[in-house]
């Protein structure tokens, strides 16, 4: 085979023609994970695997009101 054939049938593929996850669906897809997770937690460790999780997210739900007052 000459060098001319092996890179023709070689040729780099079209990175535009993957599918690509849009920003929407990467977000519900990580609070899906994020939610079952949660229901994991839930299933293995009971009540306080329930309230924990929330508990832990108190600062940056803290901060995401910080940001939303400043504008």
């Amino acid at each position: 085979m000459t060098d001319a054939t092996a890179s023709s049938a070689h040729s780099p593929t079209n990175q535009t023609a993957k599918s690509e996850m849009s920003t929407d669906a990467k977000m519900f897809l990580a609070i899906a994970v994020f939610l079952a997770l949660w229901a994991l937690s839930v299933v293995i460790w009971g009540i306080p695997g329930l309230y924990m999780p929330a508990v832990a997210l108190v600062p940056v739900i803290f901060g995401l009101l910080m940001l939303i007052t400043r504008g």
